[in-house]
């Protein structure tokens, strides 16, 4: 996947994106100071606004003929947002996208009761939808949004967790979110049961292919692109599957390094389990699972019209595997 392609897409869904990012705007407001204050800093911190982007993607793919798709994708982003006010505060992390975390700005308590506020207010705007399948697919989403953040929590500093148990975590914590966008598109554009599943199967792929380079980058990483420092997961305990892979098939050296790295949280062993996840073939194996999950996500739309919205939800899943931040 080349920039070119990127920005071809980009440009491919500019208007569609102004809408959102107009909706953003109007309905982020607030007669409290603080709170538009701390949204916009948060809102504008430059995302990829990737889910946001697969729901209005996937609208067009169908149809394009619903007035609600802007709405609800800015209800997306709005929920998206809420979950990285509150995981910068549970994971006490001082950068994301290249500049200082909102709870780092602004202070641990603002920054969950801001995300508090833009739950509701998500819930506010999808109610004005009047369409009660919505209302239940955001309420779950969100649901099993916060169950996956609880699991990883649980999961902190536990070296003995499964590949199963980490792949657990991240389809809650991260697919369903990209699962309902995309399923939320085949609900508005009334569209038939099993094109509805098929759309949300490509939303849980491509999100899990999603999430499982993210865990390659917190390795490999540059922070000038990410946006975050090389081993924060390290640093917060986390055992993602880079890891997982090392401890169950690396040498016994190698997976004692990352096994005791991972129970003490010690970011000062980065470089050591970096070079054990090199060695172990732990990165390499993450990207072919992630390859995997893309390769499904193309898969389930393939029954799809051909229309240049169908051919960019294909190098979206292409582009979610080979990005470098």
């Amino acid at each position: 996947m080349t920039q070119a392609t990127l920005d071809a897409i980009r440009q491919l869904t500019a208007a569609d994106m102004a809408a959102v990012n107009a909706v953003i705007e109007r309905k982020l407001h607030s007669d409290v100071a603080l709170i538009n204050d701390l949204s916009a800093y948060i809102i504008h911190a430059g995302g990829k606004r990737f889910r946001p982007m697969v729901l209005m993607l996937a609208a067009r793919a169908l149809s394009g003929q619903s007035a609600w798709a802007a709405q609800l994708a800015a209800v997306v982003e709005l929920i998206h947002t809420a979950t990285l006010l509150h995981d910068d505060v549970v994971d006490e992390s001082a950068l994301r996208r290249g500049r200082e975390t909102a709870n780092t700005r602004f202070g641990n308590a603002a920054s969950v009761l801001t995300g508090d506020f833009l739950y509701s207010r998500a819930f506010e705007m999808m109610v004005e939808v009047q369409e009660p399948r919505v209302m239940a697919i955001l309420a779950e989403a969100t649901n099993r949004i916060a169950e996956g953040e609880v699991l990883q929590l649980m999961n902190m500093g536990d070296p003995e967790v499964s590949e199963a148990r980490y792949l657990e975590v991240i389809q809650r914590k991260t697919a369903t979110l990209f699962a309902a966008a995309t399923r939320l598109a085949a609900v508005l554009e009334q569209t038939d049961d099993a094109t509805e599943a098929a759309l949300t199967a490509y939303g849980q792929h491509l999100g899990t292919a999603f999430q499982l380079i993210d865990d390659v980058l917190d390795y490999t990483g540059d922070a000038a692109h990410t946006g975050k420092q090389v081993g924060d997961d390290l640093a917060e305990g986390k055992p993602t599957l880079p890891l997982i892979y090392t401890m169950q098939h690396g040498d016994a050296a190698s997976a004692d390094c990352v096994r005791q790295a991972i129970a003490a949280q010690d970011v000062g062993a980065i470089d050591a389990v970096c070079r054990a996840i090199e060695q172990s073939g732990a990165l390499a194996y993450t990207a072919r699972l992630a390859q995997n999950e893309a390769d499904l996500a193309k898969a389930s739309i393939a029954f799809l019209p051909e229309s240049q919205f169908k051919h960019a939800l294909l190098a979206l899943a292409d582009l979610a595997v080979a990005r470098n931040h």
